[in-house]
């Protein structure tokens, strides 16, 4: 019993220390752009592993010298509350469970069909905030379980309380993933458009927003129609994108 005991002190101690270490990382973010995250570092890895090169473009550039085309446009794609939530839109997440769970019944009822073809897995829509993605990009690994997305939750809250939000969007867009070996809006302007990210245009800055959910799929895929006819309504939308 005392050796039971003694296992769950320790787990206890270490959840503590991992939970002080990620607060401190945070707090460390508020003055000090990240060089790195543990998404980019994992990516780094797994490219080196696969191709034996690391292809790694990225250059911090200040919040004002990323165009207020690209930050309205990432907010009006990637979560349009972002200025309003305290860092999880309890909202966007129940439609997206209801969403999810309308498209399995969906492929269930396809695949009990007579002679049914075998149904691809139906895709699954999150309801993640910008929040929630730095959290998970800058802290924690890609795993899909409860386990890490209550960690992200919590950490999506202290983000929430020791950054700005002005500083939360500034880190988000230096360091989110735009193709294979490409992170953030200086590279990414430079990569796709030749220019840097103060000069995009609307219309440029939605096209890299819609990237955002499958970066290197549509990197590899630049003359999809949805990615155009996607990029268009996100112009649309970004005149009631509110900056932070």
């Amino acid at each position: 019993m005392r050796a039971l005991l003694r296992w769950l002190l320790l787990v206890l101690v270490a959840a503590a220390a991992l939970q002080l270490f990620f607060l401190a990382r945070i707090a460390m973010a508020a003055a000090i752009d990240p060089e790195s995250t543990t998404f980019q570092r994992s990516e780094a890895w797994r490219i080196a592993s696969e191709k034996g090169r690391l292809p790694w473009r990225q250059q911090w550039v200040p919040y004002a010298s990323v165009s207020d085309n690209l930050k309205r446009a990432v907010i009006a794609s990637e979560d349009d509350g972002f200025t309003g939530h305290d860092g999880v839109d309890w909202e966007a997440i129940e439609k997206a469970w209801e969403r999810n769970a309308k498209a399995e019944a969906q492929a269930a009822k396809r695949a009990s069909r007579p002679n049914a073809a075998p149904a691809r897995a139906p895709k699954i829509v999150g309801g993640s905030t910008i929040t929630q993605q730095l959290a998970k990009n800058l802290l924690l690994s890609g795993e899909r379980t409860l386990l890490r997305k209550g960690q992200e939750f919590v950490l999506a809250f202290a983000l929430e309380r020791m950054l700005s939000k002005r500083r939360i969007l500034e880190i988000y867009l230096n360091s989110v993933e735009w193709g294979e070996g490409v992170f953030g809006a200086e590279a990414a302007a430079q990569h796709y458009f030749r220019k840097p990210a103060a000069r995009l245009s609307a219309y440029e800055a939605a096209r890299l927003a819609v990237m955002l959910p499958r970066p290197k799929y549509f990197e590899k895929v630049p003359n999809s129609g949805y990615l155009a006819s996607r990029a268009s309504t996100i112009v649309a939308r970004m005149a009631s994108a509110q900056l932070p």
